[in-house]
């Protein structure tokens, strides 16, 4: 089906939804590398102009990737809740935004039809927004998901402590990982990059968490994010899992190209619950995803890669994750030019993310190559947390040395939890208290020495900080 639309003297037509949708979206510099971004600033508008009167039941009979030849559009395809897609069925993608501003679309209604929303219908209607309506519409969606605590509720702000070392030094990770829980993070997870993927590493780095976990009693999770099948050997084995992590994209070829498939997910998530070592939730997936990811592999079939992102997060949802992570720069600039790409790039994938159902959280990052500075994280961090986001990273110095790329520190999210009045998940709040680390009123204390707890639970002589 060809979309067409007169501007001034000029028709501008589109020949099917998928060049529709890469021409109605914001610049992208991975878009133009793919050579289908729009031509022009007009070209842009006319493309929006577009799809705003593309009826949504549309997305339901034109797939943007074969359906025959990918099992993700198969996944969207069969299973779309045709029940809750039935409130918002009658509308087009404009009148849906439209919606969604409203005072009508509130957290339940919202939740109600996420199951009824596929991503090229999320990712369309994001195309015709403006940052405060990216803002303003994620705000209302509340996805709430538990294992050890409880992450997404209104109000609250998680993060992931990351404790990266380029030699998987223990004593520099666990002097890391007490570093952040002296600032309150590490609620949603405290997750390591290994810088190796052999199997003992991971294992004694699984072993190396859990026993912090253990010995300071703290209701969180851990997670040594490592692939899928590496993880379920380091289960084989006999090692304590508690989140399985792997990155995902919107494209079964794409997803090849990480070595997974939908198959694998399956038998990561059976083996993860197999464990029973959640104490609230059954919620052990932790995915992570980035646009670009599917262009990078040569397999994008031709769409951009904001709604290739966006299908990414049907392939979350399906496996009902603890956590969602867009690490949104750190793919770099051939994707994400500069800080203003980032930050719009950010809200949204927490925007579609949200609106499918999923907790999202972002790393706010930016590779050393980029257009982009603290300042542009400073500015996404504080929108994100305006947004809802459910978690950020908490990096040391907000410089990962293992990685090579700047993200946001434990200051950061102590920053914007003082200014937007948000807290952590409650169980870990209260641990915070029990511990020292906050006094009664949930603010963070300053301490000569290690609380108590700590000392203690490190046998240090006097907890003399040095």
């Amino acid at each position: 089906m060809t979309f067409s639309v007169q501007l001034g003297i000029r028709r501008h037509t589109f020949s099917d939804l998928r060049q529709l949708l890469a021409k109605a979206s914001p610049p992208r510099s991975g878009d133009t590398l793919a050579g289908i971004a729009a031509n022009s600033n007009e070209e842009r508008v006319a493309a929006q102009m577009c799809l705003a009167d593309v009826p949504l039941k549309h997305f339901l009979a034109e797939w943007v990737v074969p359906y025959e030849s990918d099992e993700v559009t198969r996944l969207i395809c069969d299973s779309h809740d045709a029940t809750a897609f039935a409130p918002i069925s009658s509308l087009c993608v404009g009148e849906f935004r439209d919606w969604l501003l409203s005072d009508a679309a509130d957290s339940p209604a919202l939740h109600k039809i996420a199951p009824g929303i596929t991503p090229e219908m999320a990712a369309a209607v994001s195309k015709l927004m403006r940052v405060q309506d990216l803002v303003l519409v994620a705000k209302k969606c509340e996805n709430i998901s538990r294992f050890r605590n409880t992450i997404g509720l209104r109000g609250h702000l998680a993060t992931r402590l990351q404790p990266n070392h380029p030699s998987d030094n223990s004593a520099a990770i666990a002097a890391s990982i007490i570093d952040g829980l002296l600032y309150g993070s590490g609620d949603a997870v405290i997750g390591v990059n290994p810088a190796g993927d052999n199997i003992g590493g991971v294992c004694h780095l699984l072993h190396l968490l859990d026993d912090v976990i253990q010995r300071f009693a703290i209701p969180t999770q851990s997670c040594v994010l490592t692939h899928a099948s590496t993880s379920i050997e380091a289960i084989e084995r006999g090692a304590p899992l508690d989140l399985m992590f792997q990155s995902i994209a919107g494209t079964e070829a794409a997803n090849r190209s990480f070595g997974v498939d939908l198959a694998l997910l399956r038998e990561a998530q059976h083996a993860a619950l197999s464990l029973k070592r959640g104490t609230l939730g059954d919620n052990v997936m932790y995915f992570e995803t980035g646009q670009g990811s599917a262009l990078s592999a040569n397999a994008h079939h031709g769409v951009d890669q904001q709604t290739l992102e966006t299908r990414a997060y049907a392939v979350a949802r399906t496996f009902s994750p603890l956590l969602v992570n867009t690490v949104v720069g750190f793919i770099g600039p051939e994707y994400l030019y500069d800080g203003k790409q980032i930050i719009r790039a950010g809200l949204e994938d927490h925007f579609c993310g949200k609106l499918l159902g999923l907790p999202m959280g972002c790393d706010i990052c930016y590779t050393n190559h980029t257009e982009a500075d603290q300042d542009d994280m400073d500015t996404l961090l504080t929108a994100f947390g305006a947004a809802g986001g459910s978690f950020i990273m908490g990096v040391p110095g907000a410089d990962d040395i293992m990685l090579n790329y700047q993200s946001t520190s434990f200051h950061d999210a102590h920053y914007l939890r003082k200014v937007l009045g948000l807290r952590p998940a409650p169980e870990f709040e209260q641990w915070l208290i029990a511990s020292g680390v906050f006094d009664g009123n949930g603010q963070l204390q300053h301490h000569a020495t290690l609380p108590p707890h700590f000392a203690a639970s490190l046998k240090l002589d006097g907890g003399a900080l040095p």
